[in-house]
């Protein structure tokens, strides 16, 4: 595969047979057709995210067809070691996660806002920790998440927090017994390690808090992109945080088991997360999962590869608005939780851009910048 990328040969039709097989062939003949000649749809004519998912598939096709490790994750290692680095970060997140349950009745009636704003962005600067950003360099967290938090806000150039949690609240129903019923709310989750941690403490604050009622986890079927969650990460974290020896990791770890028991928290791999196909092409080739998070009142989108298959990683003018990018996609409020890696940003105000290219030319890929950017059906960008 190696020599193949190297020299620019044509992409090939998988064919081990597997359950996501014909789709991916059916995308190569899509390329064939949109190009016109079987022969430029080679490694480097071909757009950037088809090659590179396509990668990652033929990676694991040469694992699945090796018998005696075909269920061998060949990023593990690096994924672990990024949990295990991230350690003093991640005690003081449950810490932290500890003193907001505990005082959770007098949070809710004066402070639920600004620890639910605190959360979504330690969520957000988690997505910091890429594996395959890093090329398997050390990337782990070694600081508390919320001291940082002040200094890291003039680095959000999109901040749409105010509407998920509108969204939120407006999600919010009352039942025949008084009580109020909320939302389910989607994760659809990128990066293992200290990233999917922040991931399960926010999913456990808006449960605690009352402002969820249920969170369906999505990832991957496979190992893809390095560092990104699989159902076999998604148990392993939850069972480490369980065993560690700090007071309150353990105690985090015991209550993400029992919602996961409870049927309160729920982990989902449908096979499309692992496909090239931009998002806006769900409905039509996935139907079943676009159903699926139509349940949700909120879908939040991890990282860069979802923001790229959000808007067709095209080359979007920057003042662009996001629901131009996502041509159509939009099965329920979503939102984009992104640390930019790559080249591709929308919904930006006209100048900004500009600006930021004068100050920091690597402002698109250098992973210092982020975005909280919201879509709703009914809302106004």
């Amino acid at each position: 595969m190696r020599n193949e990328l190297q020299t620019d040969k044509p992409v090939l039709a998988l064919t081990e047979g597997l359950g996501d097989t014909d789709s991916w062939n059916q995308y190569l003949q899509r390329q064939r057709g949109l190009q016109g000649d079987p022969e430029s749809v080679s490694w480097f004519k071909s757009p950037w995210l088809y090659v590179e998912c396509y990668m990652y598939r033929r990676i694991q096709e040469a694992v699945w067809l090796n018998p005696p490790i075909n269920n061998y994750d060949v990023f593990s290692e690096g994924k672990t070691q990024s949990f295990f680095e991230s350690q003093q970060a991640v005690m003081a997140l449950c810490t932290y996660l500890e003193g907001v349950n505990k005082n959770m009745e007098e949070i809710f009636k004066n402070h639920l806002l600004e620890h639910f704003n605190k959360l979504l962005k330690v969520s957000l600067w988690g997505n910091k920790c890429d594996l395959s950003i890093s090329a398997g360099q050390e990337n782990s967290q070694k600081t508390s998440p919320i001291e940082s938090l002040e200094s890291l806000q003039p680095f959000i150039l999109v901040d749409d927090s105010n509407m998920v949690w509108s969204t939120l609240i407006s999600a919010q129903r009352p039942t025949q017994s008084g009580k109020t019923t909320s939302g389910r709310v989607d994760i659809v989750l990128d990066n293992a390690g200290f990233e999917l941690v922040t991931d399960l403490v926010l999913a456990d604050f808006l449960v605690s808090s009352g402002l969820a009622r249920e969170i369906h986890f999505h990832g991957k079927s496979f190992p893809w992109f390095v560092s990104d969650v699989t159902a076999k990460d998604f148990q392993w974290t939850i069972q480490q945080t369980m065993a560690a020896n700090h007071k309150w990791m353990s105690k985090s770890g015991v209550q993400w088991q029992s919602y996961l028991n409870e049927g309160v928290w729920s982990y989902h791999d449908h096979p499309f997360w692992t496909y090239p196909h931009e998002f806006c092409d769900m409905a039509a080739d996935a139907p079943d999962l676009y159903a699926t998070l139509q349940g949700a009142d909120l879908v939040l989108f991890k990282g860069d590869l979802n923001y790229r298959k959000l808007t067709g990683d095209r080359e979007w003018d920057h003042t662009v608005g996001f629901d131009t990018a996502l041509r159509g996609f939009g099965p329920a409020p979503l939102c984009s939780l992104r640390t930019l890696k790559a080249n591709v940003q929308v919904g930006l105000q006209p100048g900004q851009a500009m600006k930021l290219s004068s100050q920091d030319p690597d402002w698109m890929t250098s992973g210092k910048y982020a975005v909280i950017q919201f879509y709703g059906p009914n809302s106004e960008q």
